[in-house]
């Protein structure tokens, strides 16, 4: 069974069923991690099941959150899938869950069966009539589960949804908006094919009825109205502003050298429109250099990796207390669950990429984590330390008061007390004041 401690990408890379217990997990985690794990279709060729187990009989109820399955089926009802009692692991399913109880092992369990992209296409994918060549139309170029091949097949609502959770950058969006323009030059080549008489293949007929022109370019708009969004509301990166600007920059230079031959040429209309953009040009300069610029986007999944993080900590300070010496069956046990934990840091860090994002900028993301985390750390370690080297204690009782802080004692018991202090201390030395005067 799967470790949930990389639950949402676990349930990504499921291409066959699957049984996550959710055993130690509490609402709100669950929540996310269904949401991040089913918010997209998945592409497969066949239908799965995925499974998870909310809850047990009285011998492990306390183990599970009382909201585990309200928490999984609510995400689901938000994502559009269906409750239905009598679905099962086939194509016609999909989007569709249902909850069980398993009274020969006395669990509660939520079965999900997954939406999937261009179900028409993959319930002919089982070998075909022609017994031949398998390949679904959209592979002729691109690759299944790539970006293009869901952004190409994608409806327009689950696409939204896509570029909002896959593209969270300017830079991210730009990517999308070039690649939708890549599959529509790919559509138009199949065009031109048909109007010079020559048939489409198999698989490029496929693809051709599967993808609409006028959905790519809704898509397409939708893409740069919110890369419009991000500049409007100053969302975006210090590399992006400053390609911005260099951008903006080089496109004046040439309208300025464009006016200026067209000033030579005395072309008096083209000067007119000229000015015009740049002036829009200029700006659109100065907008840009208001920006302040962002920082990276955190990870995805930081809140669950820096979990894993805290839990390596001790099983790192093992290894170093045993490095130089053979290990114990307790001390290799702890050294090989943190390479476990590591390995699933590692995939956490990889499932957290973006859509179209640049390895420079992925990897600036990942060691920004890891160096906040590390930060973070030392500062804890070093406040502790301090706090446990100084000694001080919080006073609690009047022993730590100094003499001037002291409350002076009222009322009845102060003066029977302070009689019989004098009572106590003064026997002595008043005999002694007595003696005295008396000589």
């Amino acid at each position: 069974m799967p470790n949930v401690s990389g639950l949402a990408a676990s349930i990504r890379a499921a291409t066959e069923s699957e049984t996550f217990d959710l055993a130690g997990q509490n609402a709100t985690t669950i929540t996310s991690n269904i949401q991040d794990g089913f918010e997209e279709p998945f592409s497969l060729e066949k239908m799965i099941r995925i499974t998870f187990i909310t809850g047990a009989g009285k011998l492990g109820r306390q183990k599970y959150d009382d909201g585990a399955a309200k928490a999984v089926t609510s995400v689901l009802r938000n994502l559009g899938f269906e409750d239905d009692r009598g679905a099962s692991a086939v194509m016609e399913c999909a989007g569709s869950f249902k909850m069980q109880h398993d009274t020969g092992k006395n669990l509660k369990t939520v079965v999900v069966f997954p939406k999937v992209i261009n179900i028409g296409e993959t319930q002919n994918n089982d070998g075909g009539a022609d017994g031949g060549d398998n390949n679904d139309g959209e592979e002729v170029f691109f690759p299944k589960s790539s970006p293009e091949h869901m952004v190409a097949l994608s409806s327009m609502i689950i696409f939204e949804r896509m570029l909002a959770s896959k593209c969270v950058t300017w830079s991210q969006k730009k990517g999308c908006a070039n690649a939708i323009g890549t599959i529509k030059d790919k559509l138009e080549s199949l065009d031109e094919k048909l109007l010079s008489g020559t048939p489409l293949t198999d698989s490029e007929q496929t693809f051709y009825d599967s993808v609409s022109m006028s959905s790519l370019e809704e898509k397409q708009s939708h893409t740069k109205e919110q890369m419009h969004g991000h500049i409007d509301s100053g969302s975006i990166t210090l590399g992006e502003k400053r390609m911005l600007v260099q951008q903006v920059g080089e496109k004046l230079q040439i309208l300025l050298e464009q006016i200026e031959q067209a000033e030579k040429d005395g072309k008096k209309k083209r000067v007119e429109n000229l000015t015009k953009q740049k002036q829009k040009a200029v700006g659109r300069k100065e907008k840009l250099e208001k920006i302040g610029g962002k920082p990276l986007p955190k990870l995805k999944h930081e809140a669950e990796i820096n979990k894993l993080r805290k839990e390596m900590e001790p099983l790192l300070e093992i290894e170093e207390a045993a490095r130089g010496r053979l290990l114990s069956i307790k001390e290799t046990q702890a050294v090989g669950k943190k390479d476990e934990i590591q390995e699933q840091v590692k995939q956490l860090e990889i499932s957290s990429r973006g859509w179209f994002e640049e390895d420079e900028e992925f990897m600036a993301r990942i060691e920004a984590s890891r160096s906040i985390w590390v930060a973070n750390n030392k500062k804890k370690k070093s406040t502790k330390s301090a706090a446990k080297s100084s000694g001080y204690k919080v006073a609690t009782s009047t022993s730590w008061a100094t003499p001037t802080s002291r409350k002076k004692p009222t009322g009845r018991g102060a003066a029977t007390k302070k009689k019989s202090s004098n009572n106590r201390g003064g026997g002595i030395f008043g005999a002694m004041m007595m003696a005295s005067d008396s000589d």
